[in-house]
């Protein structure tokens, strides 16, 4: 039986208010900061009649593919555009849109809906959008999974790689923050308003494109708890306890304290990140070991308590 090919981190991207760059997501979003504007990412074209989960998603993947060196000085991938294909996580993406649409067929039939409208109510469209705008001809998948979505994405991801799919795969967590996610979330919350995305690549592609290792994937785990998730994750590579880990944002006191005891927790605080937790995390992981972090960091998600729970372990290049 072969044995499945080691996957990498290549690239990352970060966009939410107060934070950019994975280093300044490790650091903490600056309190107060204006919301993110794509156009000043991506430029004003193509943005028009674009819900605003994909034109989030269209400046993460710009970010995320520059960094990984994936991207010339127009915009085309530098590799072949079979070999790179998309994963997005979002949960409330094109929540607006579907409803908005909905509500004009019930007061004005089908005939008051927009044509500029209704393609954007696909369930895959920012995936999809992704793909089309810069060339990216690999596997294609929307994922919308719950609390745990943004680690499904990149479990999801690397089990492409692993099937000989593609070369590398970008990853997309984007959540948006509108009248509509807040009536949904209710109890004042709000949405996070941004998300990250992470390049996964084969260790061999990466190696052969002479691409710096950012971060070393371990691999998933998948649990009825998040007590169980831990705990599985402590068998994937060399079993060294873990330098960090990424919490998932669940309610006050939903977080054991006899869980990972004197383990540092990191949060990410205001907004729910929804489907965009996992990439998060895993965008804060490599930004910890940009800064000289080696250890294993985990990453979590999940509603707490008895609730199903997912994770990823990461590791260092040093430390692999």
């Amino acid at each position: 039986m072969s044995q499945s090919p080691r996957i990498v981190i290549t690239g990352a991207g970060v966009l939410i208010p107060g934070a950019d760059t994975p280093a300044a997501l490790v650091a903490g979003p600056t309190p107060g900061a204006e919301p993110v504007a794509p156009e000043h990412v991506v430029g004003k074209k193509g943005l028009r009649y674009k819900d605003r989960a994909t034109q989030l998603a269209y400046g993460l993947a710009l970010k995320a593919l520059r960094d990984a060196g994936l991207l010339d000085g127009d915009g085309s991938p530098t590799v072949p555009a079979e070999s790179l294909g998309v994963v997005a996580s979002s949960n409330f993406g094109n929540l607006d849109t579907v409803t908005r649409a909905l509500d004009t067929i019930h007061t004005e039939t089908v005939s008051g809906t927009s044509p500029m409208d209704l393609p954007n109510a696909s369930s895959n469209v920012i995936a999809s959008s992704v793909a089309i705008r810069f060339g990216l001809r690999g596997p294609n998948l929307m994922v919308c999974n719950g609390a745990t979505s943004g680690l499904d994405a990149l479990h999801w991801a690397a089990t492409v790689l692993a099937a000989g799919r593609a070369e590398r795969i970008l990853v997309i967590g984007v959540e948006p923050d509108n009248d509509t996610v807040r009536r949904l979330l209710g109890e004042g919350r709000a949405g996070v308003d941004g998300g990250a995305a992470v390049v996964l690549e084969r260790e061999a592609a990466a190696r052969e494109r002479s691409a710096p290792v950012r971060a070393v994937y371990l691999g998933y785990r998948a649990a009825a708890d998040m007590r169980s998730c831990v705990e599985q994750l402590s068998t994937l590579g060399s079993g060294a306890a873990p330098a960090r880990w990424q919490t998932p944002q669940t309610d006050s006191g939903a977080l054991p304290d006899d869980l990972l005891p004197g383990v540092p927790r990191d949060g990410f605080g205001p907004g729910r990140a929804s489907g965009a937790l996992g990439v998060l995390q895993a965008a804060a992981a490599t930004g910890w070991f940009d800064g000289g972090g080696a250890g294993p960091v985990y990453t979590v998600a999940g509603a707490g308590g008895a609730a199903p729970a997912a994770g990823v372990a990461l590791l260092a290049p040093q430390g692999a």
